[in-house]
């Protein structure tokens, strides 16, 4: 069986990638690359798959609000 997954990717202060899985608590990842963060996003899946059930969430959307600090 196949399952498809949203990813949220973001680059960090020290210009990594971060990859994040909404649906699966904890299912994170770091990579310099597009390429090796989406190698690495995958395995992290399959880890997190191995111990829950994912969550089933509607994909919706993303915003941007800013915010004075």
């Amino acid at each position: 069986m196949v399952q498809e997954f949203n990813v949220v990717i973001e680059r960090d202060a020290d210009g990594y990638l971060v990859g994040s899985v909404p649906s699966l608590r904890g299912c994170h990842t770091q990579a310099k690359s597009l390429d090796a963060l989406m190698r690495r996003i995958r395995e992290a899946i399959e880890l997190c798959l191995e111990v829950e059930e994912a969550e089933t969430n509607e994909f919706v959307g993303v915003q941007r609000i800013a915010v004075a600090v």
